[in-house]
């Protein structure tokens, strides 16, 4: 496998034992807005930033973030870098396992980029989840 450290990744993840929060696809999408940045790298920005609205909520960190999913419309190797910016700033120095998927269309044809993650819960929040 390649060593993906030097671009911030893991080929692996090791989670342990405990709960999972799987969480759904974010796009640049802002509660009570209607403006979408026609960019991707502006589109990146709010889709990270609604994943780390939901680590506080879980109350996780980055470093708890075990699997990311990034889905771009029409991929470009340039395209994923520029979302890559905006991952690297939520990230801080977590290297989670990454996947990277170029697609053709996403929920809306604005919508450029999708990002979801797996994240382990810490003890502290996994309690508050409990049904």
């Amino acid at each position: 496998m390649w060593n993906m450290a030097s671009g911030k990744f893991s080929q692996i993840s090791v989670a342990e034992q405990g709960r999972l929060a799987f969480l759904s696809g974010q796009i640049a999408a802002a509660p009570g807005s209607q403006d979408t940045p026609k960019d991707i790298a502006g589109q990146a920005k709010l889709a990270t930033a609604s994943l780390a609205a939901a680590l506080d909520d879980l109350e996780a960190s980055a470093q708890d973030i075990v699997m990311m999913r990034v889905y771009v419309v029409n991929a470009t190797t340039e395209a994923f870098q520029q979302v890559l910016t905006a991952l690297l700033e939520l990230l801080g120095d977590a290297m989670p396992s990454m996947r990277t998927i170029g697609v053709q269309a996403l929920y809306t044809p604005e919508i450029l980029v999708e990002i979801e993650m797996v994240v382990r819960l810490p003890a502290v929040a996994a309690s508050k989840f409990v049904e």
